[in-house]
């Protein structure tokens, strides 16, 4: 299967809404978007204290200089975000993607999945990979609408199992998470 949805542009138009490349401006208010969109899990998955973690500051700007952090704008600030990291040099993993839950269901998570996706095919990787949770309802299902599909862990290379093993190491029930991938279309060269 491969992710739908893909076109070659880097902005994805949202009503009332801009998902664009993150500038350095807007990695501060990206801790908070990630908390609060974390607590829409208090309940639904056994993920103890890593929801209150969030991605450090120098992470965000390492992949904001590198081009792998988008950001969904209203009026110039950040209400989610979408976070790539390089697993391996070919291999794309998008870490982090979130919302705050007052800007939720509003297609800013499709819009900055597609983003992701476009980036992805434009620069001629085969796939992406991510991690989620099994059992939550926005979580698997909704990147299986997309054309992610299960990597079950015998065909999970050693950056992805070493992602399931910090994640374990951080309080995350290993039979609730679940690594996804999703075979990338390059964008055509004329």
């Amino acid at each position: 299967m491969h992710c739908i949805g893909i076109s070659g542009a880097t902005a994805v138009p949202v009503p009332a809404y801009a998902i664009v490349l993150a500038r350095r401006e807007h990695l501060a208010a990206l801790a908070e978007v990630e908390l609060s969109a974390a607590t829409l899990f208090h309940g639904f998955a056994p993920a103890g204290p890593v929801l209150g973690e969030h991605t450090p500051l120098e992470v965000l700007a390492e992949a904001q200089r590198e081009r792998r952090l988008w950001v969904a704008l209203t009026d110039d600030v950040p209400v989610g975000f979408a976070l790539v990291t390089m697993i391996a040099e070919d291999h794309p993993h998008l870490q982090e993607m979130d919302v705050l839950p007052g800007h939720g269901r509003r297609g800013l998570g499709t819009a900055l999945l597609r983003a992701v996706c476009a980036w992805a095919s434009e620069k001629g990787y085969r796939e992406i990979t991510l991690t989620t949770f099994r059992s939550v309802a926005w979580n698997m299902p909704f990147y299986g609408r997309f054309g992610f599909v299960e990597v079950p862990g015998e065909l999970q290379g050693p950056e992805l199992r070493e992602i399931m093993e910090d994640e374990r190491s951080r309080g995350l029930d290993p039979l609730e998470r679940v690594v996804m991938s999703c075979k990338i279309h390059p964008v055509a060269t004329p």
